[in-house]
């Protein structure tokens, strides 16, 4: 019993080199596929997520609330976003692994949803915020893991890609959970009190999901990427930033400003999005906004798929500048257009919105080195905007008796995000890094060609287990280099 707990171990020493950080493309297959895997549950996982915009709309109509209060389901979820990223999770990452913070945040997530069944049963709008608030720390705790794990795990050239893609699955749950919205909860008026009690049953269910889904995670071997690991990786790619102290890491901290403003505007957006379409195309109710704003995210979804595709050929840090001046390009004609012409305006600014998110935690986790765990924390906490400027949009909704006047709100954020999509392409001090780590050639060829031959090299390594053969010294890497 005592040698199968050890084999499960869920600590390890950030000072040991796993050799993780030199994965190849098949090494890796595994280890992402099942955090992918956990992206694409984010269709159950991100479903809460992506119902919460629907919702916003119903609370409004049964219990009479208005639209800036109707955002604290925002602010509640995003508001624990840094809680979790800076605080317990980034704190179980840095003292544990990747591994154990996966496990905490689904148990968290398991919790909230069994908090938010009896609420909405009760119709309790304050206790269903807590509710969120509770599913928002373990959907925080699993981004403070996923996102930088899927950056750090394979060859670092790819990296983008491997978010973006993963990313993509996530986009699934932002569509399925509008559509189930307006065809199984919310099938009656939308000021129906009774639709609610539908929704109880998915929280339900979703918590069982995610206790199995966590007892998985636990006996599944992943690889555990270490800051020795990383900091071998920005030493070999010579992008190495971490020789300065973690508070002159300026680049990490404008990508989490970059972070928190460019989410709190898509978040606005699509919280507020069949607002916007009941108050300014004729004849469309909450129901049917709810599809609407189903086809948005659909066009969100292809977007990434689209960006992926797109950095194959192209660096991602243009691919990146040129989707968020096309948000501001497009987000603008919104505040002034009405009927079909602003909403396709807003369908244009989602499918930009796409790559976003993921692309900025990649570029600005490049080159950390030894601080990737603590400074990944600070880009995820950025998304703690998610709970400031929903209710801004909504009070100037508000004010304005206009949501698409209120469209200037989200917009003035993608123009201060904006700022990171110039540096690092225009600044070398910004782009020198990221262009390093795109021309990397670590995890382009097998570590061992000898283990290889001999049947081991799959790529998964216990933790703490570090590789002693010589032909995965330091310099023969460079030797073998492209």
């Amino acid at each position: 019993m005592a040698k199968f707990f050890k084999k499960h171990s869920l600590k390890v020493s950030d000072k040991e080199r796993t050799q993780a950080a030199q994965l190849t493309l098949r090494e890796s297959i595994y280890p992402l596929f099942l955090v992918t895997i956990l992206f694409f549950l984010w269709a159950c996982l991100g479903f809460s997520y992506g119902l919460l915009d629907t919702l916003n709309k119903h609370f409004q109509n049964t219990l009479h609330i208005t639209r800036a209060r109707s955002s604290g389901l925002q602010a509640a979820y995003f508001g624990a976003y840094p809680l979790a990223s800076l605080g317990h999770a980034n704190w179980i990452l840095r003292h544990y692994g990747y591994k154990p913070v996966f496990i905490w945040g689904l148990c968290l997530y398991g919790i909230g949803a069994l908090v938010a069944w009896p609420c909405i049963l009760h119709r309790s709008f304050g206790g269903f915020c807590a509710a969120i608030f509770i599913i928002g720390n373990g959907l925080g705790s699993l981004e403070t893991a996923a996102n930088p794990y899927i950056t750090v795990c394979g060859p670092p050239r790819y990296a983008e890609m491997r978010i973006n893609l993963s990313q993509a699955f996530n986009g699934i749950g932002t569509v399925v959970a509008p559509v189930l919205g307006s065809y199984v909860f919310f099938t009656k008026t939308a000021d129906d009190p009774a639709a609610l009690k539908n929704v109880q049953w998915v929280y339900l269910a979703i918590a069982i999901f995610v206790f199995l889904l966590a007892g998985l995670f636990y006996f599944s071997p992943i690889p555990e990427v270490t800051d020795a690991d990383m900091a071998f990786q920005a030493e070999e790619t010579h992008a190495n930033a971490d020789n300065k102290p973690f508070y002159k890491q300026y680049r990490l901290f404008h990508a989490a400003f970059a972070q928190f403003c460019y989410t709190g505007a898509q978040i606005a957006i699509a919280s507020y999005f069949i607002n916007y379409v009941t108050e300014t195309r004729p004849n469309t109710d909450s129901a049917l906004g709810a599809k609407l704003l189903a086809g948005a995210q659909g066009a969100f979804a292809a977007g990434r798929f689209l960006g992926v595709a797109l950095m194959k050929y192209i660096r991602p840090r243009w691919v990146f500048l040129f989707y968020l001046t096309m948000c501001i390009i497009f987000i603008a004609p919104s505040i002034t257009q009405r009927d079909n012409t602003g909403m396709a305006m807003l369908y244009i600014t989602l499918f930009f919105e796409s790559i976003c998110f993921p692309t900025i935690v990649a570029l600005g986790m490049r080159g950390l080195g030894k601080y990737t765990k603590r400074g990944s924390g600070f880009i995820v906490g950025g998304v703690s905007g998610g709970a400031c400027v929903p209710p801004l949009l909504g009070a100037a909704a508000d004010l304005n008796n206009s949501t698409a006047t209120a469209m200037s709100v989200p917009l003035a954020f993608f123009v201060a995000a904006w700022s990171y999509a110039i540096c690092v392409n225009f600044v070398p001090a910004y782009r020198d890094p990221a262009d390093k780590f795109a021309t990397a050639e670590i995890g382009l060829e097998n570590r061992n060609v000898d283990e290889e031959s001999s049947g081991k090299g799959e790529g998964v390594f216990e933790k703490g287990e570090v590789e002693t053969s010589e032909n995965t010294t330091s310099s023969e890497i460079k030797d073998t280099k492209v």
